[in-house]
């Protein structure tokens, strides 16, 4: 699974890797970043006034809460491959509103409660690429909320040593078709499920895995702007 990473780049980092405009100008980089936190997302919009898509970096809950769903106390941040093509609550984001969610790394724990230990899983380059969805729901103040949640898959990288999911990543070259705004039909979802499997089984491969401080494990007392989050820890 995926319950807290870190974007360590600046807005301008993720825009000019993801040829993306600039909707998130106030984003400031943090090493923890937890479930119902504001997260950068890119995904592709259709302009209002021309209709034309462009390609967007702009903030995102991560607790992904469609229209139809009623408010619920346990956030919605992960997706399985296994079903996001075919269950209720995703299929149709995953339909209409794939997205990439930006990262440098995440964080996976093992051990007994009030003794885990943090385990940092991060790529070979300082960007990685999560499948992701997306939705919008308008609030009862009248404005919009965009919400996400991280598609995860079998553990084929070294976080199945600590844990048996990890996030679906997708070589950069493959981002712009899984951003195709074009709307899947069935058959063409389960040909998308196929191609993220297979473009993620090349990216597994380069995830590796140190132990970082278990002061990251409590995201309310930590700093999340805080670099050293991820520095190796020895104990």
């Amino acid at each position: 699974m995926c319950g807290r990473f870190v974007v360590s780049q600046q807005a301008d980092d993720l825009t000019a890797v993801f040829e993306a405009e600039n909707g998130f100008v106030d984003w400031q980089p943090s090493y923890s970043l937890a479930p119902t936190d504001t997260v950068p997302i890119v995904r592709e919009r259709a302009r209002p006034d021309t209709g034309e898509f462009v390609r967007l970096l702009e903030p995102a809950r991560w607790d992904f809460h469609p229209a139809f769903m009623k408010d619920s106390k346990r956030p919605q941040f992960n997706s399985r491959i296994e079903t996001v093509a075919t269950n209720g609550l995703w299929k149709g984001a995953f339909a209409s509103g794939r997205c990439i969610v930006p990262m440098r790394g995440y964080y996976e724990w093992t051990g007994e409660p009030g003794s885990k230990r943090a385990h940092y899983l991060h790529g070979s380059d300082e960007l990685l690429a999560a499948a992701g969805i997306s939705t919008a729901r308008k609030l009862d103040d009248g404005t919009w909320q965009v919400s996400t949640s991280i598609i995860t898959r079998e553990a084929r990288d070294a976080s199945g040593e600590v844990h048996d999911r990890m996030p679906v990543y997708l070589p950069l070259d493959a981002v712009d078709r899984y951003l195709d705004p074009a709307k899947l039909s069935p058959g063409e979802a389960a040909a998308m499920v196929e191609f993220l499997v297979a473009q993620s089984d090349l990216v597994a491969p380069t995830i590796s895995e140190y132990e970082v401080d278990p002061r990251v494990n409590n995201h309310r007392r930590i700093d999340p702007h805080d670099p050293t989050l991820i520095e190796p820890w020895s104990g």
